[in-house]
């Protein structure tokens, strides 16, 4: 397997991923907030989660979709790394003032940082 096709598939997966996690943020909106450490109130809190969590996620997974199919145009799956690399990045930030993520979300913080890293590695030459 070629690193284009294997970038292309991590592209796929990511695009996949963000769509499940957009669509499940949209079914039960508490349940994923609570397990994020969030606690929408009213209907800016809930607009914000919601811009957030189905928002910017399916514009991930539709960059990742076009990048997948662009395999000559890198600057999409780069695009889409960044999109994916910006989450552990702000996170890191938190963590200078508050402390690392815990549980759950430090798992999620370590899968974006693998998945964003590696579509960098194995971008074409």
């Amino acid at each position: 397997m070629t690193r284009a096709s294997l970038r292309s598939q991590l592209l796929l997966l990511v695009a996949l991923v963000c769509s499940l996690a957009a669509l499940e943020a949209m079914l039960d909106p508490d349940r994923v907030a609570q397990g994020m450490g969030e606690f929408p109130v009213g209907v800016n809190g809930y607009s914000q989660f919601y811009a957030i969590y189905v928002g910017v996620r399916l514009a991930t997974a539709g960059l990742a979709l076009l990048a997948a199919r662009q395999g000559d145009q890198p600057i999409l799956g780069d695009l889409t790394a960044l999109f994916v690399l910006a989450q552990p990045a702000g996170r890191l930030v938190a963590a200078c003032a508050i402390g690392l993520p815990q549980g759950f979300l430090l798992v999620v913080c370590g899968i974006e940082l693998a998945g964003g890293i590696a579509l960098l590695a194995l971008r074409p030459r």
